[in-house]
């Protein structure tokens, strides 16, 4: 996720807005848009040995976070969520939360306005093209060659805080409750994100509060994602595989959506199934250089469908761009000594960003070849 300015993005344009491919409903898929053999999605075509017929369940941790915000922290229902938080984050890199105090008729309204967006005429959404140098806007982000592969996507990316970042000629005036819908939105879902890593610190053993005393005034993105009905799913994928730059990532999937996500875990590409009112949050590369990698960023994607369009909105939350990132102290010893290199966070975001998606990879900017 970025919201400075990043190496020149190449522009998308009309003949490869998938939402105005797939209004004509092709019977070919553009070669722009078709991935090799080794890429695609599957199951009939496993790469790197990698198995798509995955022998776990589809469901990821699930946590209820309201035995965290109200429970005694001697209380069993508090030890027990902790403990599955743990678990979560060190075998999985991601879990789904409920309870999680974000207003459901706000996350309903999100949506409405997200989508809302998506509909109108591509003239008006063009009025908020994805500026050259920045992912911020409307278009496709992660492109930099005229012969790279294209998701079968389209974004609308938005940098929330702090203020700076922000781009207000890219805020829409339509719909006509879109900008005060995603204020409120991202107020709730900042709030939640700093109750998640207090408990991500928690699980650690260390103060509650050390992630956000280090952050700084944290940096906050928000991206809708756009997945039209596509002909060949088979074929195509709707999002790269990647890990997030961020220190979590929370995501709300649209209601009545098929299957998207897909995480990567032991080898296996395993389907995140939706759970009504949750959300779905994962570890980004910032927490695995500062546990020296306890707990993992893990690479992920979207696939498309044949039937359904799909819609995700995600809410990226970072240290500030100021704020210098390594192991943290307490986390390194003999037996494990630091895996990655102290750096300015604000470096490594620019590295992200001027990167095509490419599973973990960008993270090599970090590591220490021990």
């Amino acid at each position: 996720m970025t919201i400075i300015s990043a190496a020149p993005v190449i522009n998308v344009g009309h003949i490869d807005d998938v939402q105005e491919l797939s209004k004509n409903k092709p019977s070919q898929i553009p070669e722009r848009f078709i991935r090799d053999i080794s890429d695609r999605p599957s199951p009939h075509k496993p790469s790197n040995n990698i198995s798509y017929n995955h022998p776990f369940d589809s469901y990821i941790p699930v946590i209820d976070l309201s035995k965290l915000i109200t429970g005694n922290k001697n209380n069993d229902d508090f030890c027990n969520e902790i403990a599955k938080l743990k678990t979560s984050c060190e075998e999985w890199g991601f879990f789904q939360v409920m309870n999680h105090g974000v207003d459901l008729e706000l996350l309903e309204r999100m949506e409405k306005v997200s989508i809302e967006f998506f509909n109108m005429p591509l003239e008006e959404k063009q009025k908020y093209q994805m500026v050259a140098g920045t992912i911020q806007g409307y278009g496709q982000a992660f492109v930099f060659s005229e012969d790279q592969k294209l998701d079968w996507c389209n974004m609308f990316t938005l940098g929330l805080e702090p203020l700076p970042v922000r781009n207000p000629k890219l805020w829409p005036t339509k719909p006509s409750d879109f900008s005060e819908t995603v204020e409120i939105y991202s107020r709730e879902i900042r709030k939640l994100c700093k109750n998640l890593v207090k408990y991500i610190a928690f699980t650690l053993g260390l103060n509650e509060d050390v992630f956000e005393e280090m952050f700084g005034l944290a940096v906050q993105g928000v991206r809708m994602n756009y997945y039209p009905v596509c002909p060949r799913p088979d074929l195509v994928l709707g999002l790269s595989p990647h890990s997030d730059g961020s220190a979590i990532t929370v995501l709300q999937q649209g209601k009545g959506n098929s299957v998207g996500l897909q995480i990567l875990k032991d080898g296996n590409w395993i389907p995140v199934q939706p759970i009504p009112n949750a959300l779905v949050i994962n570890i980004g590369d910032t927490i695995e250089v500062l546990t020296n990698g306890r707990y993992k960023s893990v690479e992920h994607r979207a696939v498309t469908n044949k039937e359904n369009d799909r819609l995700s909105i995600v809410t990226f939350y970072a240290p500030n761009y100021d704020v210098e990132i390594g192991p943290m102290v307490q986390l390194v010893d003999d037996k494990n000594p630091a895996k990655y290199r102290r750096y300015n966070h604000g470096e490594y975001n620019k590295h992200y960003v001027t990167n095509k998606l490419m599973g973990k990879k960008t993270l090599d900017f970090a590591k220490i070849n021990n």
